[in-house]
């Protein structure tokens, strides 16, 4: 049981790991790249879509984390996976404090209807976005090698 545990938590972070490590050096790339009324519109489509699944997603993710770290208690590993659950905490706290209010007001944004400085906001929310990945990077190597 144990087992199957470890490897739903770690396939769970891995998976949040590449989609939000694709967000900050793929998909914003691209968008950037786009003539300007576009990339403000797939920045709000995208914080729509994402802004619905992530949360749940990252609040699994950490539930799961506690939950290995409690049940494998005894087992080596342990102080590597608590130490991953509470990276996942610090993800999930900068999320609430720094992304969401952000992403928040991005998202009903329209061209005709946004702020002057919204490039500055959303380059301030992929500064954000990249600490965030690089603790979700650290709490999925933390996780992988409780594993060995």
């Amino acid at each position: 049981m144990l087992t199957a545990l470890q490897v739903i938590t770690t396939v769970s972070v891995g998976l949040m790991v590449g989609v939000e490590f694709s967000v900050a050096f793929v998909m914003n790339r691209i968008f950037n790249a786009l003539p300007e009324d576009s990339d403000q519109l797939a920045r709000s489509h995208g914080g729509r879509m994402l802004g619905a699944v992530m949360p749940v997603w990252y609040i699994s993710s950490l539930v799961l984390a506690a939950v290995w770290a409690i049940a494998g208690w005894r087992h080596e590993g342990t102080g590597l996976v608590v130490t991953a659950a509470g990276l996942l905490i610090v993800s999930v706290i900068m999320s609430l404090l720094l992304l969401v209010p952000i992403n928040n007001q991005g998202k009903t944004w329209t061209p005709e209807n946004r702020p002057a400085d919204w490039k500055e906001q959303m380059n301030r929310w992929d500064r954000y976005h990249y600490v965030r990945v690089a603790v979700i990077i650290a709490a999925f190597t933390l996780l992988v090698t409780a594993l060995t």
